[in-house]
C-alpha cells in the first residue's frame, strides 16, 4: 500500500470537514451583530440537525440509501456523553468564558481544542504517535496559534480557565465520537445537532435572547447545516479511517481556511501572520500525509457492525439474509489475524504498541 492510498480517503475527509467549519466562521460573524451569540450557537446546531434530518428522509425516496450501520441501543450512552460534552458543556463554558475575556484572547485559547483532542487520544486512548506525526501536529497548531495571535494573553483569569474547560470538553467529545464512528455518520451528526441545538436554544431564550427575523433564522440554519452538520458528518467518517489524533490535527487547519475565505469574500488584507500560518500548516500537513506506520500487529477476535468491503480484514462467512453487494452492512466476526502492512489507527487498527 503506497502512502497516497494510505491517506485516502481519511485525509481529504478531515480537510473537507475543516474547510466547511472554517468557512462557516466568517459567515456566522455576519449574523453576530443582530443575533445573540448563545442563541446563534443554538440555531447553528439546530440547523445542522434539521438539515441532516431532511437528508435522512430523502435518502430512500431518492434511491441514495447509504450502506451504513444504524446506531444501536448500546451506542446511546456514548451518544449521550458526546452531546453532553460537546453540545452542552462546551458551549456553556465558552459563553461564560467569553463574557470574562477579550475576543482576541478567546480566539487564541480556542486552539486548545486541537491540543486537547490529540493529547487525550495519545495519553488516554493510546493512539500511536511518532516524532514525525508529533512535529506535524505541533506545526499545524503553531499555525493556528499564530493566526489567532492578537498581542498575547493578558494573564490567566476565570475567563481563560472557562474557555480552556470548553476546549477540554470538545476534546473529550471528539475522542468519544470515535466510539461511534462505525455507525451512520449522518444519523450521529443529526441527533447531536438536534439535541445540542435544542438545549442551547432553550438556555439562550431563558436568558432573555429574542429570536431574529425569519431571514436571519434561515441564514443561521443554512450555515449550521453546512458548517456544522455536513462538517461533522465528514469528521466522523475521517475518524473511522484516521483515528482521533490525526483527524484532530487536520481539523486544526479550520482557522486558516476561515481566514483565507475572509480575504477572498470580504476583502480583508493578506497579512504576514496569515502567510506564516499557511507555511506552518503546509509543513504539518506534509508530515502527516507522508506518514508510513508499518509493523506486524494482531487483530483480536471481535464482532461488530459497519459498512465494509471484502478486503483482507473482512474474510467471513455470510448468513442467507445478509445483504448482497458491496459495500454492505451486517454484524460480522473477525477471527484473530496477525499480519503486517501500513495502517492508521482506524476502525480495525486500535491496538497497543510496544515501547
Amino acid at each position: 500500500m503506497n502512502r497516497t492510498a494510505l491517506a485516502w480517503p481519511g485525509a481529504p475527509m478531515a480537510l473537507a470537514s475543516a474547510a466547511l467549519f472554517g468557512a462557516s466562521t466568517p459567515f456566522a460573524k455576519l449574523l453576530l451583530g443582530t443575533v445573540d451569540p448563545w442563541l446563534l450557537a443554538g440555531l447553528l446546531y439546530l440547523g445542522s440537525g434539521i438539515g441532516l434530518g431532511l437528508v435522512q428522509l430523502a435518502r430512500r425516496p431518492l434511491g441514495i440509501g447509504a450502506a451504513e450501520a444504524p446506531l444501536r441501543r448500546s451506542d446511546m450512552p456514548w451518544l449521550a456523553l458526546v452531546v453532553l460534552a460537546g453540545g452542552v458543556v462546551g458551549p456553556v463554558l465558552l459563553m461564560f468564558g467569553l463574557a470574562r475575556t477579550s475576543a482576541a484572547n478567546a480566539a487564541l485559547l480556542l486552539n486548545l481544542e486541537g491540543l486537547a483532542t490529540m493529547a487525550i487520544a495519545w495519553v488516554v486512548f493510546r493512539e500511536n504517535v511518532d516524532g514525525r506525526i508529533l512535529l506535524g501536529a505541533l506545526a499545524i497548531l503553531a499555525g493556528a496559534v499564530l493566526l489567532s495571535w492578537q498581542g498575547g494573553p493578558a494573564g490567566v483569569g476565570w475567563g481563560a480557565l472557562l474557555i480552556a474547560g470548553a476546549c477540554l470538553a470538545w476534546g473529550i467529545d471528539n475522542n468519544l465520537t470515535r466510539k461511534l464512528s462505525g455507525a451512520d455518520p449522518v444519523q450521529i451528526a443529526m441527533l447531536k445537532g438536534v439535541a445540542a441545538g435544542t438545549v442551547n436554544l432553550g438556555l439562550a431564550l431563558a436568558q432573555g435572547a429574542v429570536l431574529p427575523a425569519p431571514a436571519m433564522l434561515l441564514g443561521a440554519g443554512l450555515i449550521g447545516f453546512v458548517g456544522y452538520g455536513v462538517s461533522l458528518t465528514l469528521f466522523v467518517l475521517a475518524l473511522r479511517h484516521l483515528g482521533t489524533a490525526r483527524t484532530g490535527a487536520y481539523f486544526s487547519t479550520a482557522p486558516f481556511i476561515g481566514g483565507a475565505l475572509a480575504v477572498v469574500l470580504f476583502g480583508e488584507p493578506i497579512t504576514a501572520r496569515l502567510l506564516g500560518a499557511a507555511v506552518l500548516m503546509a509543513i504539518g500537513l506534509y508530515l502527516h500525509l507522508v506518514e508510513r506506520h508499518d509493523h506486524e500487529h494482531a487483530h483480536e477476535d471481535m464482532a461488530h457492525e459497519h459498512a465494509h468491503l471484502h478486503d483482507e480484514h473482512h474474510q467471513h462467512a455470510h448468513a442467507p439474509d445478509d445483504p448482497p453487494g458491496e459495500p454492505h452492512v451486517h454484524m460480522h466476526r473477525h477471527t484473530r489475524l496477525v499480519h503486517r502492512h501500513a495502517h492508521y489507527p482506524d476502525l480495525h487498527h486500535r491496538h497497543e504498541h510496544a515501547g
